[in-house]
């Protein structure tokens, strides 16, 4: 495959104000990023608003913005890609995050990693097409760290890209559907109770431009995808009154292992296509803003990320 350094396409000044340096497997991130807050009558610096001055001296007030702080989390798919990005941004943030994906080493030296910059992170290995393991993850999550507020259903596959119906091997198609959107549908229903016992939640969908607009050979990850918008927009009906919000995020083309079982030349195709073609570390923003709306939020919505009307 072509190495990621290789697909950047100009996306490092991006990567750079997410992380605080190029990301990739071991890299450094930093957890704690004070920001320039407006204090009305006050000084400004960078890491406190300064008060005015009283009698006896000046009154000092300092703030960590952290916005996830004291939060738990958990992200599926976390292992890699878009999942691993936004696992290390939520953690940077002050969130406990539990990772979960059935390949335990990666989801390991990501949870060393958050932990080695100053986060809180468990590593769940998890089969999320299976209801048992499902249910480990999120007491998992719930045990260490005291309840859940956010869930990202990030896991996915792909397995009969390239394809046609015809001819597509049917256990391949069966396992697609399985683990995108059965998958989900697990963690959703698993998720819901240590949500509702918040009072208020937030479950993040990643969703597909391929489940609003087919893509020919790619019936499978397309229905998939298809099903899960639709669990989307009735789940946030059915969960409108319990303040817990359900969004769906259609990243677009991302430079991930996903992508390169799509297409043989993702940076040749993407360019070709008028599209913006990114890292996972870009679709951070998108993340973090819909963890950290007030509750209720918007819900039942694609947030999209695409070039093209979906």
């Amino acid at each position: 495959g072509v190495p990621d350094r290789d697909l950047a396409m100009g996306q490092d000044s991006a990567r750079d104000r997410i992380s605080g340096q190029l990301p990739g497997p071991g890299a450094g991130i930093r957890m704690r990023q004070r920001r320039l807050q407006r204090c009305p009558g006050r000084q400004y610096t960078e890491n406190s608003c300064t008060g005015p001055v009283r009698p006896g001296g000046q009154q000092r007030m300092e703030i960590d913005y952290m916005r996830l702080s004291g939060k738990s989390v958990i992200v599926t798919g976390a292992g890699r890609g878009i999942g691993r990005a936004i696992a290390i941004a939520y953690a940077r943030e002050g969130a406990g995050v539990c990772l979960a994906a059935r390949t335990e080493s990666q989801i390991r030296s990501v949870a060393e990693e958050i932990e080695a910059a100053g986060g809180r992170a468990i590593a769940v290995p998890t089969d999320v097409a299976d209801w048992d393991s499902v249910q480990a993850m999120v007491g998992g999550a719930v045990n260490a760290f005291g309840g859940l507020d956010v869930a990202v259903l990030n896991a996915g596959v792909l397995l009969d890209g390239g394809r046609t119906l015809e001819e597509s091997v049917i256990d391949d198609w069966r396992r697609t559907i399985e683990v995108n959107l059965i998958g989900a549908y697990l963690c959703a229903k698993a998720v819901i109770p240590p949500l509702k016992s918040r009072g208020q939640g937030k479950i993040i969908i990643t969703g597909s431009g391929n489940g609003h607009h087919g893509r020919v050979r790619g019936s499978s990850y397309g229905a998939s995808k298809a099903g899960l918008w639709m669990v989307t927009r009735i789940l946030s009906e059915e969960l409108l009154e319990d303040r817990i919000d359900v969004n769906e995020i259609v990243p677009g083309p991302v430079y991930t292992e996903l992508a390169r079982e799509l297409v043989s030349d993702p940076a040749t195709r993407f360019a070709a296509s008028g599209e913006w073609a990114k890292q996972p570390e870009e679709l951070v923003d998108v993340a973090m803003f819909l963890a950290t709306q007030p509750s209720p939020g918007p819900t039942g919505q694609s947030f999209s990320l695409l070039r093209r009307p979906l």
